[in-house]
């Protein structure tokens, strides 16, 4: 019995351990970079990013929709709110 609890418990110690790594994967992979025609510069579209686009969501009344799914206006719209936002 004693050699099954310790093998439990090293699964469990390993399970513990290698979670916020398969929990954290995802999330680096999620950014990708986006072209902004109106100011003819990139941005990287990371978590902070995503921050500042709920946030026009909110102020603006909007549905919330994946950015890449708006129209060139919308995106248009979000873009020039966001330059304002960063000075």
């Amino acid at each position: 019995m004693t050699h099954k609890k310790r093998l439990g418990s090293s699964i469990l110690l390993s399970a513990a351990l290698l979670s916020p790594v398969l929990f954290t994967g995802c999330s680096v992979h999620a950014s990708y970079r986006t072209y902004d025609p109106a100011y003819g510069d990139y941005h990287v579209w990371d978590n902070a990013e995503v921050g500042y686009y709920s946030r026009w969501e909110v102020e603006t009344h909007r549905d919330h929709r994946d950015f890449r799914k708006r129209n060139a206006d919308e995106q248009k719209e979000y873009w020039a709110w966001r330059h304002k936002e960063k000075h």
